[in-house]
Parts: structure tokens; C-alpha cells; sequence
């Protein structure tokens, strides 16, 4: 599904209807997708290849289940349904009051995953929902780390995670301060001439997400953007809870 003919409504139509015989989960084989969808064997096995390449779909010997992308879409999916829409409001309020871009993340593993943003600046940044930014290079990772990693998290074996003794006690002591202030600051670390404020949509027992504040270094005062920043995430929080939508740990 790499040129324009590949993306044809067609070919679409043919493609979710392969990917709805997966509801009910398990395996199956080409000629079981072949004949519970009229597709002719050889067009059924095409689609495949490219839902395989694509992520959306894995191949098992003889079988086919769905792919991991679409169980990570899913999560997010769930995810965004409940956090996203109690937050959206929040951050456009947010954005409003401090005129700098507003982004809602989460943490996944090593990474942040951006589940909204609000708002537009001087500054193109390398954001978009959806997507992922490492998490130790910004504020709103560094308050996810704090806050958000029980440890069970999945880490990659990158050169990022296997830091030397000196560098892991430094790690440990900033996010310490982080825990301290509920506040994350950042500047020219993610991005040249950019700096944040974040703070975690939660407490020290239980966390939801991270929000953070984003703009050129020269308009981000990090003392006037705490508080600011910290109410409105506290303010989710609360809405999160007054909703339900969250589990206080014992």
C-alpha cells in the first residue's frame, strides 16, 4: 500500500473487510480469510502481504492474526477516548491563558506518546498526536519518569538507557527535584531554541499522564509557568476522578 493506486477505495474496502474477520481473534489460514470474504485467493493473499508489511497484520507459519500496531492504535484509541477528551478542554484553557503550545503525553517504555496538542507558535516542533518523543530528552518525559514509570514499563536496550554509573545518579537526582516540585522544566534539549514546563496529571501513587507548555526559550519563564501549568494538571486530575476514570492506589 505504497502508491496512489494501492490507497484506491477499493482496494481499502477489500482490506477492512479481510481485517474484520480478525474481531473475534485467532488464527487464520488464507483459505479460511479467502472463503469467509469472496476474495479470490490470490487478492486475499496480496492484501495480506501488505497488511503484513504495514504492521496490521502477522503471519504465523500458515496462519495470519492481527498485528501488534493495531493493538498499540487500539490502547491508544481507549486511551485518548477517556484522558484525551477530560483533558482536551483543560489544554485549550491552558493555551489560552499562556498563548504557548499545550501537549498531553503518556508514557510508553523509553518513549512519550503525544495523545493531544493544542495550539501553534513561532516554532515548528517536531510533535504531532500520535507520535512518539523520546522521553529523556523532554520535560514532558522527565515528568512521566518521575511520576508515571512503576518500573514495569517494556525498555529498549538503546544507547539512551545504558548510561554510565555517574550518569544514572544524576538521572536519579533530577528526577528526585521533579518529584519534589511536580514540575519539569527543559530548554534546548529536545529542540534548539525551545523550552518547557510539565507536570504529571497525578500523584505520587497514581498517575494518568503529563501535561507541558512549549515555546521559543526567550517567552518560557519557567517560575511564572509552574503554577499555571501544575493547576491545570491538577485540575484533570480531579476531573478524572470526579468522572471516574481513574484508580487511586492504596
Amino acid at each position: 500500500m505504497r502508491n496512489s493506486d494501492d490507497f484506491s477505495p477499493a482496494v481499502i474496502d477489500r482490506a477492512a473487510v479481510l481485517l474484520e474477520e480478525f474481531r473475534d481473534g485467532g488464527e487464520l489460514t488464507l483459505s479460511q480469510l479467502s472463503n469467509r470474504t469472496d476474495l479470490p485467493r490470490s487478492s486475499a493473499h496480496r492484501l495480506l502481504s501488505q497488511l503484513v508489511d504495514l504492521g496490521w497484520v502477522e503471519r504465523h507459519g500458515q496462519t495470519y492474526t492481527l498485528g501488534r500496531s493495531l493493538f498499540e492504535w487500539g490502547a491508544l484509541a481507549r486511551r485518548r477516548s477517556g484522558l484525551q477528551e477530560i483533558a482536551h478542554p483543560f489544554l485549550h484553557e491552558l493555551y489560552a491563558t499562556t498563548g504557548l503550545v499545550v501537549h498531553l503525553g503518556v508514557l510508553e517504555g523509553n518513549d512519550v506518546r503525544i495523545l493531544d496538542k493544542v495550539g501553534y507558535g513561532p516554532i515548528a516542533l517536531p510533535t504531532h498526536i500520535g507520535g512518539l518523543q523520546p522521553a529523556g530528552r523532554t520535560a514532558l518525559g522527565k515528568t512521566l519518569l518521575a511520576f508515571c514509570d512503576n518500573g514495569s514499563a517494556r525498555r529498549r536496550p538503546t544507547v539512551e538507557v545504558l548510561t554510565s554509573a555517574a550518569e544514572e545518579a544524576r538521572r536519579r537526582n533530577e528526577m528526585a527535584v521533579v518529584r519534589q516540585r511536580r514540575t519539569a522544566y527543559e530548554r534546548d534539549e529536545a529542540v534548539l531554541g525551545v523550552a518547557c514546563v510539565a507536570a504529571p496529571i497525578g500523584d505520587l501513587r497514581s498517575c494518568a499522564g503529563a501535561i507541558a507548555v512549549t515555546g521559543p526559550v526567550e517567552t518560557v519563564d519557567g517560575a511564572l509557568l509552574a503554577t499555571p501549568v501544575r493547576a491545570t494538571a491538577n485540575a484533570i486530575w480531579q476531573a478524572l476522578s470526579d468522572n471516574g476514570s481513574v484508580r487511586r492506589a492504596g
